[in-house]
């Protein structure tokens, strides 16, 4: 299961928290930051593609339905239970 992080940035306070998280949690993941002028086409997916207006956004890649944007703690934590069971099992 891989995990990206679309961010705006070092300064995006609910990035940096969304990071924070999944660095506790243990749960690797790659951070694409929307800034970049070399990202232009992740940034046109995530606003045109997926409709989102806020970072971060959160991917689970191989389950397309599976996204989220902006810090949602909950939601974390059920990946992070989800990432446990993957590799106990």
């Amino acid at each position: 299961m891989a995990v990206t992080v679309y961010t705006t940035g070092i300064h995006c306070q609910q990035c940096r928290l969304t990071r924070l998280r999944l660095e506790e949690r243990g749960i690797p993941y790659r951070e694409v930051d929307l800034t970049a002028d070399a990202n232009a086409a992740a940034r046109e997916f995530i606003t045109d593609g997926l409709g989102y207006s806020e970072a971060p956004v959160v991917i689970v890649d191989g389950e397309p339905e599976n996204h989220w944007s902006g810090f949602r703690p909950d939601l974390l934590d059920l990946l992070a239970g989800r990432v446990a069971a993957a590799v106990s099992a």
